[in-house]
């Protein structure tokens, strides 16, 4: 067999009968013809293989049939009445549009600002029909159905997302201390169908705005990832960011909050903290998913995991977390892993699932379920107390939240406060891109390190964010707190006010299939005696791929 240096000696596009002797003699034409034909089997089994996955069924929650003048979907950009209501005609431009899947039909949708040059812009639908060769099709894969909106679930979230945005600037560290994440919790265990997590069947600080995956209720808010220098290469990240000021919130104007839905740029910009601080609060978190590059988060924690501790550099990060088990050196006595089961193997990935999963969830949120954002259900709700419209809103737990008062008393207004002057993108809201991402990148670095691994010399950061305290709970594993890691990123849009409970929560699934199926199909590539990585769903049951 032809060794890798002589195999690819001949540059592309040359014919073999112009290329030297010895170049000829060392490729010889016959394993060319057979390794060709064993990369096309294996080509093969993979598409065979995904072809073969049952169809799950894609079932939106009827909103868009249930109410002629779509109340209950997403429309942001388009025309729209007084009352944040779409332009009929327009919306069904984009249904036409999102039907017929053709790129001149996207470019004669009507858009609420005429001014084509500043108006914001639809968000690359059309990348849910994006075919991809690896890992499963994004029409293969589902969600289930978002919360109706006229339902107590969906009652239940938005008060949920009231309680955020009241709650922003409060540390994490604070909140059993404080009497308002009290209030909060008090107001969330009360709600007919609140689905967050319970401690002793109730809400408690302790499991506030936290995840439902293994390890989300185990030691800090925050995932000791958010907090760790990373190494990268010869450089360094510390983890210190540029925060956002305190206090000041958005789109809780009516006349503003309608000029951006209906596609106008906001009139306002966030305010810069001149000092660089660690990640402490809602808000925090909220400008950390603002603007980060979306498997950032999760290529840090693989840098952190992958390095190992430097005994000569104080400031050293790395843990030196050990491979799962599963990787085939682990045992070899001679190889160590590199472009196969090593570290630029992992890298790779990172980036490689995260643009998968977003074709998966692109196509989720504009071609099922086009679910309308959290801000947009406030201004419902604004507009039905305050007598301007009446909506069919679930009431019960809704009106007489003390977090809708509290809003109302801030700003004279019941809109959600965002903590974006522009509020959400312009694309619907489940499932959620940043969270589906953070399924996928998590569940590849769970496979990848071994989950029991404990993290030496955890942290919390001080309570004014300037530098990083020992802390000094219970062990902290890698595998919780990779899940942690997600719930972060996920709920840390929807403290922003952009998404829901449900978008999150749904997406950490979808990411998770999704990563699942790459690693799958990647199997087949190997020639390593590999007998498949061991990894901890979401759900907590554990499976070998």
């Amino acid at each position: 067999m032809a060794t890798a240096s002589t195999a690819f000696g001949i540059p592309f596009g040359t014919e073999r009968s112009q290329a030297t002797p010895e170049a000829d003699h060392s490729v010889p034409h016959d394993e060319d013809h057979q390794r060709r034909e064993q990369a096309f089997q294996v080509r093969k089994a993979a598409a065979q293989f995904e072809k073969d996955q049952p169809i799950p069924p894609h079932v939106s929650n009827g909103d868009e049939q249930r109410y002629p003048n779509k109340i209950g979907n997403f429309s942001k950009g388009l025309p729209h009445n007084n009352l944040g209501e779409v332009n009929l005609a327009a919306y069904g431009a984009l249904l036409h549009a999102l039907s017929s899947g053709r790129p001149a039909d996207f470019e004669i949708i009507p858009m609420g600002d005429p001014d084509a040059a500043l108006r914001r812009k639809l968000v690359n639908p059309q990348a849910g029909l994006a075919f991809d060769l690896e890992g499963a099709d994004s029409h293969a894969l589902a969600i289930p159905r978002a919360p109706a909106f006229n339902s107590a679930e969906e009652s239940g979230e938005i008060v949920e997302n009231y309680w955020m945005a009241l709650l922003r600037d409060v540390s994490f560290t604070e909140y059993e201390s404080s009497s308002l994440a009290h209030a909060a919790a008090s107001d969330l265990s009360s709600l007919p169908d609140f689905r967050g997590p319970r401690i002793n069947g109730q809400v408690t600080p302790a499991c506030l705005f936290r995840g439902l995956t293994p390890g989300d209720l185990n030691g800090p808010y925050l995932s000791q990832f958010l907090w760790l220098p990373a190494p990268f290469g010869a450089g360094f990240i510390e983890q210190r960011m540029r925060c956002s000021v305190a206090s000041v919130d958005f789109l809780t104007n009516y006349s503003e909050w309608l000029n951006v839905q209906k596609g106008f740029p906001p009139q306002q910009s966030l305010q810069y903290d001149p000092v660089r601080r660690y990640i402490r609060n809602g808000r925090d978190i909220s400008q950390w998913v603002h603007i980060d590059v979306l498997y950032q988060a999760y290529f840090n924690a693989m840098m952190i995991l992958l390095r190992g501790p430097d005994a000569s550099d104080p400031n050293s990060s790395g843990l030196g977390a050990t491979y799962d088990s599963g990787n085939p050196y682990t045992s070899s006595q001679t190889q160590g892993g590199f472009g196969t089961f090593g570290a630029p193997h992992v890298a790779a990935l990172m980036c490689e699932v995260a643009t998968r999963a977003l074709k998966a969830v692109w196509c989720q949120k504009w071609f099922v379920h086009r679910r309308l954002r959290p801000e947009v259900f406030a201004g419902r709700i604004h507009n039905h107390l305050t007598g301007a419209a009446h909506y069919p809103l679930f009431g019960e737990g809704l009106f007489n939240s003390p977090a809708l008062a509290a809003v109302y008393s801030q700003n004279g207004t019941y809109l959600l406060p965002q903590a974006f002057p522009e509020g959400s993108p312009l694309h619907p809201s489940y499932g959620a891109g940043h969270a589906t991402v953070a399924g996928a990148c998590v569940t590849i670095l769970k496979a990848w390190f071994d989950e029991s691994f404990v993290i030496q010399n955890p942290v919390i950061p001080a309570p004014d964010g300037l530098s990083l305290l020992a802390y000094t709970g219970p062990p902290l594993a890698v595998g919780d707190e990779l899940n942690k890691l997600a719930a972060n990123i996920g709920f840390g849009r929807n403290i922003a006010g952009v998404h829901w409970r449900s978008d999150a929560i749904e997406s950490f699934k979808l990411g998770e299939a999704i990563a699942i199926s790459i690693l799958r199909d990647q199997r087949l590539t190997y020639t390593e005696n590999f007998q498949g990585f061991h990894l901890t769903k979401f759900d907590g049951t554990t499976i070998v791929i």
